[in-house]
């Protein structure tokens, strides 16, 4: 592995996070971040809060070798969605600024699992599993808008180049 590989994730990660915010933006437009169309599922915002959480745990993880796993407050699940959404804002703010400070070295280490600590992974697993978890949630906040009749952002529209969307 080399430094271009975590440049190249980096970038996924970006374009996949701007698009999951789109869709946050979406449910917070249609004031229905905590619906939950489906019986027995979770509201887009607890979605989310997975999402951050999985990221804070992993950047400090992969940054400081700190790899405690914390949730994020309780409060975050009731409180105004604004206060909520400027969470996820604070904690990739903090990814980007922890990024460029994670050794390629961490991210091939095998270590346990930070959720279940049963057993080993290198860091491009634990990276793999964050964005396919992220993605697999934007999907769900797909059918979740659709069900609450509102028409979602375009799935490929993933930069903030109108170039690269086209």
């Amino acid at each position: 592995m080399n430094v271009e590989w975590k440049d190249w994730y980096w970038t996924v990660w970006e374009d996949n996070r701007r698009l999951t915010d789109r869709v946050a933006q979406a449910f917070v437009d249609a004031g229905a971040v905590d619906e939950k169309p489906v019986h027995g599922m979770r509201s887009f915002r607890q979605l989310m809060l997975e999402i951050w959480g999985i990221e804070q745990i992993y950047a400090r993880g992969f940054a400081k070798e700190d790899w405690r796993w914390e949730f994020l407050p309780e409060s975050y699940g009731t409180c105004p969605i604004e206060e909520a959404m400027a969470l996820g804002a604070s904690i990739r703010e903090e990814t980007r600024r922890l990024w460029p400070t994670i050794s390629v070295e961490s991210l091939t280490k095998p270590r346990e699992t930070p959720f279940t600590g049963d057993s080993e992974m290198g860091g491009v697993q634990l990276l793999t599993y964050a964005l396919e978890n992220e993605i697999h949630h934007r999907g769900q906040g797909y059918v979740y808008l659709r069900l609450l009749g509102k028409e979602p952002p375009a799935f490929y529209l993933r930069t903030d180049s109108k170039e690269r969307d086209l």
